[in-house]
């Protein structure tokens, strides 16, 4: 089971920020920077394991387990669940055939009351720390501007690692877990 976000979500270091930090003037490089930017969040969100700005997540799973455990934080709401059969068919379920928790760390379990002869299931929700970049904190959108740093430096082979500052900068809201508890 990943957890897989629908829609990439608003960049929390905009272009402008990114381009600046650089000292870039020129706007040749955008496409370069955008992608840099997009590559320090997806490490940021790996390191810290949660996803920064709110938007839609799917995941299939087995449903083998007593409770799924969702992959993303943290969980702000569970959209909808679909049993899937093994023919192919799909059963949307009312809010009363399912059970969500969501825990203080934003972790969510959904329980599936009477899975019938359904496999699997697939569960959309929604999950981020903030609505948007300007929710985001700051030392977080620093370290993203400095992996997008690193990354810009990086990008003729050197083979320097990140700076430790980047993980230090991050490291407050590192979220990790024992186990898939699955």
């Amino acid at each position: 089971m990943m957890a897989e976000s629908l829609l990439p979500g608003e960049a929390p270091v905009s272009l402008n920020e990114a381009r600046g930090w650089l000292r870039l003037g020129a706007t040749i490089d955008d496409a370069v920077i955008a992608g840099l930017v997009r590559a320090a969040t997806n490490i940021c969100e790996a390191f810290i394991g949660q996803w920064l700005v709110v938007r839609a997540g799917e995941e299939e799973a087995q449903l083998s387990a007593e409770r799924i455990l969702l992959g993303a934080r943290p969980v702000i709401g569970v959209d909808g669940v679909t049993l899937l059969s093994a023919d192919g068919s799909e059963i949307p379920l009312g809010e009363d055939a399912y059970r969500v928790t969501i825990a203080r760390d934003g972790s969510a379990c959904v329980t599936v009351t009477d899975p019938e002869s359904a496999a699997r299931v697939r569960i959309a929700y929604r999950a981020g720390m903030a609505e948007g970049a300007n929710g985001i904190p700051e030392a977080i959108r620093q370290g993203i501007v400095r992996m997008t740093q690193h990354l810009h430096d990086a990008r003729d082979g050197t083979g320097v690692g990140p700076p430790a500052m980047i993980a230090a900068l991050w490291q407050p809201w590192r979220r990790l877990t024992l186990g898939s508890g699955r």
